[in-house]
């Protein structure tokens, strides 16, 4: 049987481990003798010398708290001592031996003899910087993902006010401005894969190019990589070129060629050609719209250069020129070229899909777009059966009668693959709407056709058609 002062010594390692392993520094200020004695660990975390030093009435205790926070931090913690005995609290301390400012977390309590007079503080003090860096930065993070949503969103808004302007049909809006949003989302989400530090020319051209026309384009040049502002205006910039192209250009025949190159220019930043050649002869213009008007005074500003494009009769020609500001250094992450967007590439419907007597699930945890999805294939005939906004809402409809299904990929954080695994096991056709950027196919494995937000309606109404046309 162990002895107490074996227990005593025992207890003692055990307390040695447990603040060691929550590297915890402990403290004690001797009030009698006025005396701080600081232990090992707390001298690592404040740089105040290890063993007694003279406490100075407690001044010891917030010499090195930061000025900023040394009137506040005393002030509560006297308030807290005398009002329950204890404190607990954060602030900055500015270390005695180096001059580094740590963050610490210091608990104590307060020690009274047994006439209530008051003795000596036991506290402890934890390096909890690491913690305080990682939620600045989260904070940071969101501050800077608040910032470019409001300006996507404004872009947007603009996008769609100036497509309206030049446009005589709802119709022909519908086709114009889905165009153009897919345009920055191609962007975006290059963007997204390099953590926001840049997109390479030739990624940007394959997302523009490499779904239309096979064979009938071509894009080469050193490798480049762009700020966000100017990706996303280079997108833009060879979407409305190879609209205009399929539309009446080269890409409107079988024989027309797009080569798109570009090479880096002595100011540091380049210089992009687009050639069309093959082609119908083209004509001057006889108005200028939204795309030409994009081109002329949007993108040379936004590339922090100019933009120039001549409507010779062989074919199309575009300079786009762009000053060093544009180009940025090879991100630490970049995502692989981007395959041709073929499953993505269901087109848009003009006249109305068919899909009276079908039952199509929609799982879709954005309740907007749910209800867009809802009224389109209604609209189409369908019988809808939910929305399900939640996983678990989507698996108990499971157990009704459905024929097609529209799932996004992820409900609220949580993998829509239980769904697709049910409808798999019995062999309910179902088509993807979503937002993640998953190059090539499907995503989480499924053999299933792929519609990329942003979407028409009409695309997955025609998707959920052609999977019922084949089941």
């Amino acid at each position: 049987m162990a002895t107490p002062a074996a227990e005593s010594n025992l207890d003692r390692e055990r307390l040695e481990l447990a603040l060691q392993s929550a590297r915890l520094g402990e403290y004690e200020w001797d009030m009698v003798r006025d005396v701080l004695h600081v232990s090992e660990r707390m001298a690592e975390i404040t740089g105040l010398p290890a063993g007694e030093t003279p406490a100075d009435k407690g001044a010891l205790l917030y010499r090195g708290v930061h000025p900023e926070d040394r009137e506040k931090t005393r002030k509560y913690m006297e308030a807290s001592m005398r009002a329950e005995g204890r404190f607990e609290t954060e602030y900055r301390r500015i270390r005695e031996d180096d001059g580094r400012i740590v963050w610490v977390r210091s608990s104590g309590v307060l020690v009274s003899d047994e006439n209530g007079r008051p003795v000596r503080v036991c506290g402890v003090t934890q390096d909890v910087s690491d913690r305080r860096l990682e939620e600045d930065r989260r904070r940071a993070l969101m501050s800077e993902l608040d910032h470019r949503v409001k300006n996507v969103l404004a872009a947007v808004q603009a996008l769609a006010q100036q497509t309206a302007k030049r446009t005589t049909s709802l119709d022909s809006f519908l086709k114009t401005f889905a165009g153009r949003l897919k345009s920055m989302a191609s962007a975006n989400e290059l963007l997204t894969a390099a953590r926001w530090r840049g997109a390479a020319i030739a990624h940007l051209a394959a997302a523009e190019l490499g779904g239309i026309a096979p064979g009938q384009t071509r894009w080469e040049g050193p490798e480049l990589f762009l700020t966000p502002r100017a990706a996303n205006a280079l997108s833009l910039a060879l979407h409305e070129l190879a609209t205009n192209a399929v539309k009446y250009g080269a890409l409107s025949n079988e024989s027309g060629r797009v080569d798109v190159r570009w090479n880096r220019i002595a100011d540091g930043g380049f210089e992009l050609f687009w050639t069309e050649s093959g082609g119908p002869p083209v004509p001057l213009p006889t108005h200028r719209g939204f795309g030409a008007t994009l081109l002329g005074q949007v993108t040379g500003r936004e590339l922090n250069g100019e933009a120039e494009v001549e409507y010779r009769r062989a074919g199309v020609r575009a300079r786009l020129r762009a000053g060093s500001a544009a180009v940025v250094e090879r991100p630490e992450t970049v995502p692989d070229a981007p395959a041709p967007r073929l499953a993505a590439a269901v087109p848009l419907v003009s006249g109305s899909t068919d899909l009276r007597g079908a039952r199509v699930l929609i799982v879709e945890d954005a309740v907007l777009l749910a209800l867009e999805l809802e009224t389109g294939l209604s609209e189409a005939g369908a019988e809808v059966v939910g929305p399900a906004y939640e996983l678990s809402e989507a698996m108990t409809l499971l157990d009704g009668p459905i024929d097609a299904a529209v799932l996004d990929a992820n409900l609220n954080g949580l993998s829509v693959t239980p769904v697709a695994e049910a409808l798999a096991a019995r062999g309910v056709p179902f088509v993807f709407a979503t937002g993640y950027g998953e190059a090539g196919g499907a995503p989480l494995g499924f053999d299933a056709p792929v519609i990329r937000k942003p979407y028409d309606v009409t695309q997955v109404a025609a998707a959920v058609a052609a999977l019922l046309a084949k089941s």
